[in-house]
């Protein structure tokens, strides 16, 4: 016993001077840091807390740590997975997709040449689809009439159009008349038959001067038509039958205008230029001017037009659209014929100009 006391009694200073050892002395009163001892380590910054926000990862970690082998994983991944984003993956959420070596080389010159990024060229456009899908479960022949059936209806239909342009009274001094306007044509947005019509009557008096054009119509633009045919005279003046070529369309500025030329079965040559502008007072309320030039190359005297500019007339109506399809109207007009024209009128005992007072409507359907 009195052995085993002597030991402890000698190894006790060693047990309570080692925890003292063990504890940091501050030097700090001294002026200087001990050289031997080691910097504090910052505390490690795993994915999970960098992803919330709670610290930055090492942009360029030491070889062989773990920080390390995700970055040398991350470098084989695509730059972004929108199904997988970077935080959602650092918190073991999911696993982006890896995308081969050899893509990863393209893919800068692939962002590049897409879409409107593609240089211009004339490569021809691809062929359409020969193998539908529908004609695995319907008869192929009832799908290739649907087909058929379906380009008809968006695009090669064919539609028909009639016009009254003018249908009125005139109110003329000395004799009140009657005169008419108006187009039909059948066909699709490309080419049309085309029927036009005009003339005027003195009440007691019959017709005195008509016309039916049979006209082939072609679009020669989005806003104009080219127009080849023959036109046909009838009335007091002798008849007469003129082959025409002419235009007709929608000018800048939303001017309607139409012209013609007519070479007669006679040699005559005639021409003709009309233009109108609707202009809208309110959505249903629309003045609209209009004016008629006609030229001659040569006297007609049995037509009692003479060469040259042989007469025009400016008219303004104002109609009211009830609906689209039906305007009733008022307004006025003044003709003057000059030059031979004029002198064969006065020849003949009629004026030169006149002004008429009219009332009337104009359709479509």
């Amino acid at each position: 016993m009195t052995r085993i006391a002597l030991l402890l009694a000698g190894i006790a200073p060693f047990a309570f001077a080692a925890p003292a050892g063990a504890q940091p002395v501050d030097h700090s009163m001294h002026g200087a840091q001990p050289a031997s001892e080691p910097a504090p380590e910052a505390p490690a910054c795993t994915p999970e807390h960098a992803a919330m926000g709670h610290c930055t990862l090492d942009s360029a970690p030491q070889e062989g740590t773990p920080d390390a082998g995700m970055k040398a994983m991350d470098h084989g991944a695509p730059a972004s997975d929108p199904d997988c984003p970077p935080d959602h993956a650092s918190m073991g959420h999911c696993t982006p997709k890896q995308t081969p070596a050899h893509d990863m080389t393209s893919m800068p010159e692939a962002a590049e040449a897409s879409g409107t990024d593609l240089p211009p060229g004339d490569a021809p456009a691809p062929p359409p689809p020969g193998d539908w899908y529908a004609d695995r479960i319907f008869p192929k022949g009832e799908m290739e009439h649907s087909r058929h059936e379906m380009m008809v209806e968006n695009g090669a239909q064919k539609v028909g159009f009639v016009s009254l342009n003018l249908a009125e009274y005139q109110a003329r001094k000395g004799r009140d008349g009657f005169r008419w306007e108006g187009e039909a044509w059948y066909g699709g947005d490309i080419n049309r038959l085309t029927l036009k019509s005009e003339g005027e009557t003195a009440f007691g008096e019959g017709i005195e001067s008509g016309e039916v054009q049979a006209l082939y119509s072609r679009a020669i633009g989005p806003y104009f038509n080219a127009q080849a045919g023959v036109r046909q005279d009838f009335g007091h003046g002798p008849d007469r039958t003129y082959a025409t070529v002419g235009f007709e369309g929608l000018a800048p500025y939303w001017f309607e205008v139409e012209g013609a030329l007519f070479l007669s079965n006679k040699g005559d040559v005639l021409a003709r230029l009309e233009g109108s502008y609707d202009q809208r007072i309110t959505q249903k309320l629309i003045l609209q001017p209009m004016a008629e030039v006609n030229f001659a190359l040569q006297d007609v005297r049995e037509s009692g037009i003479g060469s040259g500019l042989s007469g025009f007339e400016l008219g303004l109506r104002l109609r009211y659209e009830v609906v689209k399809e039906f305007a009733p109207y008022v307004g006025v007009e003044w003709g003057r014929k000059v030059g031979d024209t004029a002198r064969f009128a006065r020849a003949a005992g009629e004026d030169a100009s006149g002004v008429s007072f009219v009332m009337g409507v104009k359709a479509w359907f």
